[in-house]
């Protein structure tokens, strides 16, 4: 059986040709870029045509890559980045640009309305986070949420919310104009803040849709992730260059199904991602939330299952920091000493060169301690103006040593999560690791060492989320459960286990490093704000 994904980044899109048989085979990938434009009051914005462009090509390129037909293909999903903004007529047209979700024009709307009340927490309206968490256990803090980016355009553009039809996510407009179909995913629904996630009551909440000033008329009917959503339609096809008639499933966000893709399907499983963000996510049969530490359930792909989601906003990120700024001049001469030219070849060949150079530093990077926080922090406390930093640096201490502390500051953080997440839910003795980050053999050791727990990776660990996705697919059209399916089809290729001996050293660099925000909040607020 052979499926397409298409793997809907922030900036950029991977679409995936996969093979599912005893085994999931990538058997063939093409990636093409898209732009994010941005303003001085706060937007960040795409362009709907460059995005159906870059599926064109991508799913051209497919086939000049391997020897499929397009009539082989079986189904295909969109497994994309969440909390963005398309409000469309209709037809399923976009009314104007969409916002992705680093948007943030919708500050004063955000403070009008949440910023209102007696008692405050963050900043924002105790009764009005209550009556969200007693609903679904979330609520918003940011005024990059979507409800924000609605509630601007009501406010700024009133021309254009007297036109809207329905208002989606990006996941789900790439769906209405595969099939025509106007729907919600769960996932996506959940990501507005204004789904009922309580047993029995799933679907957009009234009261709350009423205590934000939403229009109900402007939801769309909502669906499972893994619903078939309807056919490929003829005008799709042909821009595509696949066959009229393939069924379309319903898919979600990028961080619903990388659970799937790792194999973390039983209750208790945890995994950890690292891309250009971070995560540590452990699979439930129920939801909870940890308030004090800005954890709570989000909604998984099988209904009635959440993933317990905590977050580093910037972990692959702080090795690319790396590569740019501290380790430039040695990248460039190992790449072309090497003369790799496939862009993901450079990216694994360049994780093994670093590897092997942070090797050469002792655990502990002889003292030095770097906190990942480059674009503020969310998870176990919510600040923006945080930043990262090198502490205890000497004289003695070189390039080898800070980059070493860059892969460890990540660990530790990623550690500080996974206690965070023990003090409500039980985590697994074994950890899956998946994610760009999990190709360095060094991180998943480190990662091992930092946690003291077993690390596994699988394969496919780049395309994990879109892995997930493909399974979801074909228990589709198989007819089977995605998670006996995940289960049976996703294997283990590497384990890694904690080495004692330098247990000692982490566990102090680790004490230091979490006493790094307390000392330091006040002067990041003096610096940043």
């Amino acid at each position: 059986m052979y499926v397409i994904i298409y793997d809907f980044g922030t900036g950029s899109v991977k679409t995936c040709l996969f093979e599912i048989d005893t085994g999931i085979r990538l058997a063939a990938s093409a990636t093409d870029e898209y732009g994010i434009y941005f303003s001085a009051d706060g937007g960040a914005e795409q362009d709907t045509e460059e995005w159906w462009a870059a599926l064109r090509r991508t799913t051209r390129e497919l086939f000049k890559k391997s020897d499929i037909k397009p009539k082989e293909v079986e189904g295909l999903a969109f497994c994309s980045q969440m909390q963005g903004t398309v409000l469309v007529d209709k037809d399923g047209n976009a009314l104007r640009r969409p916002m992705n979700y680093l948007d943030q024009k919708g500050v004063k709307e955000y403070r009008d309305c949440m910023g209102t009340g007696l008692i405050k927490v963050s900043g924002c309206s105790l009764y009005k986070l209550a009556r969200n968490l007693i609903v679904n256990y979330a609520g918003s803090v940011s005024a990059k949420d979507p409800v924000w980016k609605y509630k601007w355009v009501e406010s700024n553009e009133p021309e254009i919310y007297r036109k809207i039809y329905k208002w989606l996510d990006v996941g789900d407009y790439l769906v209405a104009r595969a099939t025509g179909k106007i729907v919600r995913t769960a996932d996506s629904a959940f990501a507005t803040f204004l789904y009922d996630t309580r047993k029995g009551k799933e679907g957009w909440n009234r009261g709350l849709l009423k205590m934000y000033g939403i229009n109900p008329d402007h939801m769309p009917d909502i669906i499972d992730c893994t619903d078939l959503v309807g056919r490929l339609t003829e005008k799709a096809a042909d821009e595509l260059g696949l066959e009229e008639g393939i069924p379309v499933f319903g898919g979600g966000g990028d961080t619903t199904f990388v659970n799937i893709g790792a194999g973390c399907v039983s209750p208790g499983d945890t995994h950890i991602y690292v891309g250009t963000s971070g995560w540590v996510s452990t699979y439930m049969d129920h939801q909870t939330v940890d308030l004090g530490a800005m954890i709570t359930g989000v909604l998984s792909a099988k209904k009635g299952y959440f993933n317990y989601y905590a977050e580093l906003e910037t972990a692959g990120k702080c090795l690319e920091w790396c590569i740019e700024h501290l380790a430039l001049d040695e990248v460039g001469i190992y790449l072309n000493k090497v003369k790799v030219t496939d862009v993901e070849s450079r990216y694994i060949s360049l994780y093994d060169y670093l590897s092997d150079e942070v090797n050469k530093v002792p655990p502990g990077s002889n003292g030095v301690i770097f906190t990942p926080w480059l674009h503020g922090n969310r998870c176990p406390f919510e600040d923006s103006n945080a930043g990262g930093m090198f502490f205890n640096l000497r004289v003695d201490n070189g390039k080898r040593d800070m980059i070493r502390a860059v892969i460890e500051g990540v660990c530790f953080h990623l550690r500080w999560l996974l206690e965070c997440e023990m003090k409500k839910v039980k985590t697994s003795d074994t950890i899956r690791f998946v994610g760009g980050g999990a190709l360095s053999s060094v991180a998943c050791q480190l990662l091992s060492d930092i946690t003291g727990r077993r690390v596994e990776t699988v394969y496919n660990t780049q395309e994990v989320g879109a892995v997930g996705t493909a399974l979801v697919v074909a228990a589709g059209i198989k007819g089977e459960d995605v998670l006996d399916l995940s289960r049976r089809l996703v294997k283990v290729k590497h384990v890694y286990k904690p080495n004692t001996a330098f247990k000692e050293i982490y566990d102090r660099n680790y004490k230091v490093f979490k006493r790094l925000y307390r000392s330091n909040a006040e002067n990041f607020k003096l610096l940043n704000t």
